[in-house]
């Protein structure tokens, strides 16, 4: 994996925490802005997601992409609508993290 393809699966996670975001604001696809926004934003993770996936290996990509945005999509309910976690959330978050970590830090681990 090199820099640049890391950016554009950066940028696919970032688009689809964008999109889960604006999925949560769209009232169930009520409200146009937030609507248009769920479109935008995560055809931009698919499309960014895709041209990552020319030099990231498929599970691998899709691991951090998940993990990642899933971590993301927390947060943003955490911060943004005082959603409540709980330990059991915190710890499971933890792990979904430390298994991106680890799939970036032995990347030659990887099943074949």
């Amino acid at each position: 994996m090199n820099a640049g393809s890391l950016l554009l699966l950066l940028v696919a996670i970032l688009s689809e925490v964008v999109g889960t975001v604006a999925l949560k604001a769209s009232d169930g696809f009520a409200r146009f802005g937030p609507t248009a926004l769920v479109v935008v934003g995560y055809g931009l993770t698919f499309y960014f997601l895709g041209l990552a996936l020319k030099q990231i290996p498929l599970g691998v990509a899709y691991a951090i992409w998940s993990g990642l945005g899933t971590a993301g999509a927390v947060l943003a309910g955490v911060l943004l609508w005082r959603e409540s976690l709980n330990l059991a959330g915190v710890i499971g978050i933890a792990l979904i993290v430390a298994g991106v970590l680890i799939l970036n830090l032995f990347p030659g681990a990887s099943v074949h």
